[in-house]
């Protein structure tokens, strides 16, 4: 699973992990690089000043720290004496060459819907292609007893699925292929989907309501990624999406922690029928969390008001000061590349991680075709207090037509805690 990570961390593992592997974006034209791509598996199982795919990548648990495992062809450390069986079972059932059970931090019961001429590709991709590298594996540092994996067993019994993806008749090829994708390969449920108290996900299709429905992750918020009209997708167009897919960017927003790297590492590779496909299925699929909500409306009382410089309202004097020259008065920003805050999804999410931490922290740079992109969000952890920060983004959840709850200071303050580039907690895995 690709967790949602530290910013500050990622800008460099994107950069170096990425652009390493390949620097154009034109799909591969070797199809088991295409499905690693299409799993984005460079992006969990690398770090900065390390050979691509060769792991240690730390994940925070409840129970204590995981790192990614080397999966290069190296026979000691890596996956070098996999034979295809024994990767297959490691990638749809989370059982190791060994017997040893993976932790579902690796998301083997989405990967578990591949089609077996994907697995082969993949499989021979990296048994023939990833240079082997010499890199040896971080174990775990959760204690005992706690790390027997035995129960993993009952776990996968419980809430894994390892049947391969089968089409609905019902649809067409496109809404099929993007379903595949969606739910497999892209694994997007594993960040998008709220997770129960076995940090399972709490479903894994567009059957299941709480599917892709958003959820606070590693510091994050998920987004919504259903058609609630306000708080998910349900505004945009098939062409929002597959622009956003693409290049990171839309008419109403920017792509932000994680999924910089998804777009740097992942999507933009792939190729456009792809794309249509996951754009397809993800516009088919009804919202869950918005019951009877009124479609975003502008109100244009905070615009004045900062036209006519008054700044009564809390935040909206810092608001003026670090946020308008890009966001502008009216908060519709410059898009696509200076992304609006009147009526984006991620202002007007309930849970308000994700905007306290773009602010807290900033954003690493989107690289597409090998350029990075000219804009990006600077950080105002130094800048501003917690107290300021809090006003200003709650102005920016109540301005515009947004409406959403106030933050408070205690809420910076927790989230400046966890994202100190100084702490190791790099890759904090939260349940629902």
């Amino acid at each position: 699973m690709r967790i949602v990570s530290h910013v500050l961390g990622l800008a460099l593992a994107t950069l170096v992990s990425g652009t390493a592997w390949a620097a154009e974006s034109s799909p591969p034209a070797d199809r088991g690089e295409y499905v690693a791509r299409l799993g984005n598996c460079v992006a969990c199982h690398s770090v900065p000043d390390a050979p691509a795919f060769s792991g240690g990548l730390k994940m925070m648990t409840p129970l204590g720290a995981i790192y990614t495992t080397n999966i290069t062809p190296d026979k000691t450390h890596g996956i070098g004496n996999y034979t295809y069986e024994e990767f297959d079972s490691a990638m749809r059932k989370g059982v190791a060459k060994d017997g040893h059970y993976l932790y579902p931090a690796m998301p083997y019961p989405s990967y578990a819907k591949m089609n077996e001429e994907d697995m082969r590709a993949l499989y021979d991709f990296f048994m023939k292609q990833v240079p082997a590298a010499n890199v040896e594996n971080k174990p775990s540092e959760i204690p005992s007893p706690l790390n027997i994996r035995w129960p993993l067993a009952i776990w996968n019994f419980v809430f894994a699925d390892d049947d391969r993806y089968e089409a609905d008749a019902s649809k067409d090829a496109a809404w099929n292929r993007g379903a595949y994708l969606v739910q497999g390969l892209g694994h997007c449920g594993a960040c998008h989907t709220p997770r129960g108290l076995a940090f399972n996900e709490q479903g894994y299709d567009h059957e299941d309501s709480d599917f892709l429905v958003g959820a606070p992750l590693d510091n994050w918020s998920a987004s919504n990624l259903r058609q609630d009209v306000n708080t998910g997708l349900g505004r945009w167009t098939q062409e929002d999406m597959t622009a956003f897919l693409k290049s990171g960017h839309n008419k109403y927003g920017t792509a932000f922690g994680t999924m910089t790297e998804v777009i740097n590492n992942s999507t933009q590779y792939m190729t456009d029928a792809d794309i249509t496909a996951m754009a397809t299925y993800l516009r088919s699929i009804p919202g869950a969390r918005e019951k009877d909500a009124n479609p975003y409306k502008v109100d244009d009382t905070a615009t004045k008001n900062l036209q006519a410089r008054e700044y009564d309202s809390p935040g909206a004097l810092t608001y003026a000061q670090q946020c308008m020259s890009c966001h502008l008065a009216n908060g519709q920003g410059h898009a696509p590349y200076l992304p609006p805050l009147a009526g984006n999804p991620i202002i007007v999410d309930p849970h308000p991680e994700s905007l306290i931490n773009i602010v807290l922290n900033g954003t690493p740079r989107i690289v597409v075709n090998g350029m990075p992109d000219a804009y990006r969000m600077p950080q105002y952890r130094v800048l501003l207090s917690d107290q300021e920060i809090a006003d200003a983004v709650t102005f920016i959840r109540n301005s515009w037509g947004n409406k959403s709850d106030a933050v408070t200071a205690e809420k910076v303050r927790e989230l400046r805690e966890l994202t100190d580039p100084a702490s190791d907690q790099i890759h904090i895995l939260r349940m629902k």
